[in-house]
């Protein structure tokens, strides 16, 4: 059972990771990122780093994969994001 678990939360874990994309998407078929809240992904950004480095700490793999596709998708999205904000 434990090995279920296992591969299911670290299944979950990369589509977690993805899921900023989402958001991606949408800022992009709007041309526009009105309404996103940057600092959001910058406390999820940190987030990721300090769990990527614990990871690391504990050579523990399942931990940090996740966790940096997770830092490269948010990083991502902030780009985009600021990329698409409007004019003030």
């Amino acid at each position: 059972m434990t090995t279920v678990f296992g591969v299911s939360a670290a299944s979950w874990a990369m589509l977690m990771a993805v899921s900023p994309l989402l958001q991606v998407r949408e800022i992009r078929r709007r041309r526009s990122s009105a309404g996103i809240s940057i600092g959001y992904f910058v406390v999820l950004l940190v987030g990721f780093a300090l769990w990527v480095a614990y990871g690391l700490a504990r050579h523990d793999l399942p931990l940090v994969l996740p966790n940096s596709l997770a830092l490269l998708v948010t990083a991502f999205t902030i780009v985009v994001a600021l990329r698409h904000r409007p004019a003030q």
